[in-house]
């Protein structure tokens, strides 16, 4: 706590507007502008889907001023905690925009591990998202029933809180029996391995209805009870956003920790160089299946939220195009940092779910009430995935190193000569590099 105090005392007096010069102190004051306006216009209009895009942005904005790190703690908590919800109140469409936000995240930071951390590319991330989500969605329905002669099924919301725990072990212990013969494999034939295991979950799921019903195959599952809280049924969107803020908040603070654990070194160190982290005595395969373990929990942990929230699983919401996207948001974002890989969350799940949806529904619109000629063949509802992927590629091309590339790596190129231009890092001084 005394160090606490002692960091936030230094960051204070380390800050000062007097040392912002020219332009400098212009962003300062725009950037401090933004952030108040943005969540005040929120409130004050609670169903404008511009205001709460820029709202998003905001967030976005207050990681990039130079403020103390405890001034944006308190404003980053004063949105997710109060204007989020008191805006989901009215709109239940923002909030659960906001919910899939944080899933994505929690499932990228789970993935980023694997990725990120370690260096391992995992294209079949998805399975162990759908096997979390069906873990829960079996027992929480009457689908259990067809296949158990003993227990009293549905089980309530109440035990949703337990299968997260649950969800955690199995999904994590699979990502462990996957890693045992195949974590040995290296780059492409690693990434194939994966793909194929993901596609085998997913027919298993897809074909497990005959000649014992268990999960109702390619007709899914469904209805599937609500997280319940002392007997209180948690099935509002305001409810899930608290619930997936909760675990996003857990998640970072155990990956953070592991992250300058001496586990999070010893990935790292694999990542840079596997012959010469095992050649230092790192348990090369045992820090691996580590590393796909914990990601598998995360993501396991992840589809038991996702089956409450929709109340429905089938096989089609597990595909290869779901690892992609959760892939996408890990470069995108900046592979290896924690902040970046949220930020990457976040720009997909909202350009995907509001902004191509809105400008979409609003050219479709104007060409309704005869506006706008467009042809059938140029809906623009046709070509939102193809807008997506023409961002990603721009993104690959002008910031191949994500939005925010993690700083450490970065450093040690640099120190090396070797850092991108688009590194974000200043220039090193002559004491530095000496």
């Amino acid at each position: 706590m005394q160090n606490l105090k002692k960091r936030i005392k230094a960051e204070s007096e380390g800050f000062s507007f007097q040392d912002l010069q020219g332009k400098q102190r212009v962003y300062f004051i725009a950037g401090v502008l933004f952030i108040i306006a943005m969540p005040v216009w929120l409130l004050l209009d609670p169903g404008n889907s511009v205001a709460f895009v820029l709202f998003l942005l905001s967030l976005l904005v207050i990681q990039k001023m130079k403020l103390p790190t405890w001034i944006k703690i308190v404003i980053v908590a004063f949105d997710l905690v109060l204007v989020i919800p008191i805006v989901g109140q009215t709109s239940g469409t923002f909030a659960r925009v906001a919910t899939m936000v944080g899933i994505y995240a929690i499932l990228s930071l789970g993935l980023n591990i694997v990725v990120g951390f370690t260096g391992l590319l995992n294209l079949g991330y998805a399975a162990f998202y759908a096997v979390g989500a069906y873990t829960y969605a079996i027992f929480a329905s009457r689908q259990a029933g067809k296949f158990l002669s003993f227990g009293n099924f549905p089980l309530s919301g109440n035990w949703f809180w337990l299968f997260l725990l649950i969800a955690l072990v199995v999904s994590g212990f699979v990502g462990f029996l996957l890693g045992l013969p195949v974590l040995r494999l290296k780059g492409d034939y690693l990434a194939i391995v994966t793909l194929g295991f993901a596609e085998i979950i997913r027919l298993l799921f897809n074909n497990m209805n005959s000649p014992i019903n268990i999960t109702n195959g390619p007709m899914g599952i469904t209805p599937i009870q609500a997280p319940m809280l002392f007997n209180i049924r948690l099935n509002k969107p305001v409810d899930y956003y608290f619930i997936v803020l909760g675990l996003f908040l857990l998640t970072v603070l155990v990956i953070r920790n592991l992250q300058n654990s001496r586990i999070g070194r010893a990935w790292v160190a694999i990542r840079e160089d596997e012959l010469v982290a095992r050649t230092m005595g790192v348990p090369v395969v045992r820090m691996k299946l580590l590393s796909f373990s914990i990601g598998a929990g995360l993501a396991g942990m992840m589809g038991v939220v996702f089956a409450a929230m929709q109340s429905y699983v089938d096989p089609t919401s597990f595909t290869f195009m779901e690892s992609i996207i959760i892939l996408c948001m890990v470069i995108l974002g900046g592979s290896g940092n924690m902040q970046g890989v949220v930020i990457g969350a976040l720009a997909v799940i909202v350009l995907q779910l509001q902004i191509l949806k809105d400008v979409s529904n609003y050219l479709t619109q104007l060409a309704t009430n005869g506006a706008l000629n467009l042809p059938a063949w140029l809906n623009p509802a046709k070509y939102e995935r193809l807008i997506f992927g023409l961002i990603l590629v721009l993104m690959c091309i002008f910031r191949p190193n994500g939005i925010s590339p993690e700083k450490r790596v970065l450093k040690i190129r640099q120190r090396l000569g070797f850092a991108p231009k688009d590194s974000g890092l200043p220039p090193l001084d002559a004491k530095e590099v000496k």
